[in-house]
């Protein structure tokens, strides 16, 4: 099915990109594609981005995808809309929710916003208020918290904790650049940002007010190297002035960046802390 949604994809990208078909223009036919297509961004059949290696920096783009998302922007009209009580201008409505019910996710009522083409796993929780945008991926048993945003194209894992006021951004454009990626199991303390493509690996714990983005050096204690872009599997990490607070270790002999992101080994208490309790999800 993807191999047939992805060539229709390809053929209606190079239509419009060679100026044969707009927003006026667009068939019925086109728009069944487009439609067919957010279908399958929703049932989890289709992904913005894939793992193609064992590493958290093995992430790659589907560019198709990321083009059929651009497609549903420039091959659609317009519209007033409602949501809410509050009237709104977009070319897509919000997504119907009934297919989270029957697995098990729920959203809370005044504020939770899901985009067409978005998809949630089973048992997630989303409180209001939060919006999760077009292309998202949300792997089961993932809690987006209140005030949260999951970024056009972010990939979330299954069993990840977004802390309150997180803000994961999107990476749309350029098409072959890789989204945010959060794997398995990461847990981000409240007011976090993770921006322009950063990935996290499995397990990881992201201490509240974090900033992760490529220009931010990591500086892995644990491997003993600057990382940029991502933070590795089974890390606590925080935002710290390195020079002060700890310019004494070799690694940053020569000065440092302030401020950084410091990751180290994962404690058994920082585990304990984040665990997730089954009850909330049953």
């Amino acid at each position: 099915m993807s191999q047939t949604l992805e060539s229709d994809i390809d053929d209606l990208w190079q239509r419009y990109d060679a100026g044969d078909v707009d927003a006026d223009t667009a068939t019925a036919d086109d728009t069944d594609v487009l439609d067919a297509f957010l279908d399958a961004l929703e049932a989890g059949e289709v992904r913005a981005a894939e793992k193609d290696g064992d590493d958290v920096t093995s992430w790659v783009a589907n560019e198709w995808v990321k083009r059929g998302i651009l497609l549903n922007f420039g091959l659609r009209e317009t519209h007033p809309r409602e949501y809410g009580g509050v009237a709104y201008h977009d070319v897509l409505p919000l997504r119907e929710t009934a297919d989270l019910a029957d697995r098990g996710t729920r959203n809370t009522p005044d504020g939770t916003a899901i985009r067409r083409g978005a998809y949630l796993g089973s048992d997630c929780i989303m409180m209001s208020p939060s919006f999760v945008n077009i292309g998202a991926y949300v792997g089961d048993g993932t809690l987006v918290d209140s005030c949260d945003t999951v970024g056009s194209c972010a990939q979330i894992g299954a069993d990840v904790k977004l802390g309150a006021n997180t803000l994961i951004g999107g990476v749309l454009e350029p098409v072959e650049d890789a989204p945010v990626v959060l794997e398995d199991g990461v847990s981000l303390g409240a007011g976090c940002r993770v921006t322009s493509g950063f990935r996290i690996g499995e397990n990881t714990v992201v201490g509240e007010n974090t900033l992760l983005t490529p220009r931010i050096p990591v500086y892995d204690l644990v491997a003993e190297e600057v990382l940029y872009g991502h933070l590795p599997s089974d890390r606590r990490a925080f935002t710290r002035m390195v020079e002060s607070s700890i310019g004494d270790h070799d690694l940053f002999a020569g000065g440092a960046y302030k401020p950084a992101v410091v990751a180290m080994d994962i404690e058994e208490e920082t585990l304990d802390a984040t665990r997730r309790e089954e009850a909330l999800r049953e």
